[in-house]
């Protein structure tokens, strides 16, 4: 069974749910076609980064241009660079909350405590099925959902491109009742053990990864 940190764990309880308050309709985020204001935990000039209605592992999060880019050469170069200069700053946050640290408990982990998958399906023919450019940023565990623990080895590549991977498909079902097919698949893995989140649990680990965010200093835009 995974584990997340003490420190974490702490910081996952507080489930602030009206979290925007103030939000008006043109603050809200789309991510496509569909709202996920709630779901964004960081934002910056051109990027935000979200929680996953349907993550692979714990922890598998995703970062976007704000600007609904198709394919990642629709980007201008400031978009570019903001994209992966945010994807980083996620990686260290989450090396926070999901890795430990061996040679210190008090000191948080940085992210070569662990590994990370990083991907980007650009076009649908890759397994694109939301036409937003997104990072998907996975924590690997050492021992827990790394390559030598119990989760999944090689075998995430499969699932990133099988239906998975579909992070836009519940979405599609609940607003158009159908979804695209994933494309650009290997062996096909079934969905039938991943089950949709609810909000409330979303928005908890949204705010949990926002409050690590503000302890390392980062301070996300309004």
């Amino acid at each position: 069974m995974f584990k997340t940190r003490p420190l974490a764990q702490k910081v996952f309880r507080a489930q602030t749910l009206d979290i925007r308050r103030n939000m008006s309709s043109q603050d809200k985020i789309h991510f496509g076609p569909f709202e996920v204001t709630s779901q964004v935990f960081y934002k910056t000039a051109h990027s935000f980064a979200l929680v996953n209605l349907k993550p692979l592992l714990p922890g598998h999060v995703l970062v976007c241009p704000l600007q609904a880019h198709k394919r990642l050469t629709d980007l201008q170069p400031a978009e570019v660079t903001d994209l992966f200069t945010t994807t980083q700053l996620i990686q260290k946050m989450l090396a926070r909350r999901y890795f430990s640290n061996a040679t210190s408990r008090s000191e948080p982990a940085a992210p070569e405590a662990g590994s990370f998958n990083i991907a980007v399906q650009d076009g649908a023919d890759a397994g694109q099925t939301v036409s937003h450019v997104h990072v998907h940023i996975i924590p690997r565990v050492p021992g827990e959902t790394g390559k030598d623990g119990e989760g999944p080895r090689d075998e995430i590549y499969e699932q990133m491109s099988a239906e998975d991977g579909n992070v836009g498909g519940a979405l599609w079902d609940a607003e158009l009742g159908r979804r695209p097919e994933a494309g650009g698949k290997f062996a096909r893995i079934e969905d039938a053990m991943r089950k949709a989140r609810s909000m409330e649990e979303m928005v908890a680990e949204a705010d949990s990864y926002r409050e690590l965010l503000k302890d390392m200093g980062a301070s996300s835009e309004s």
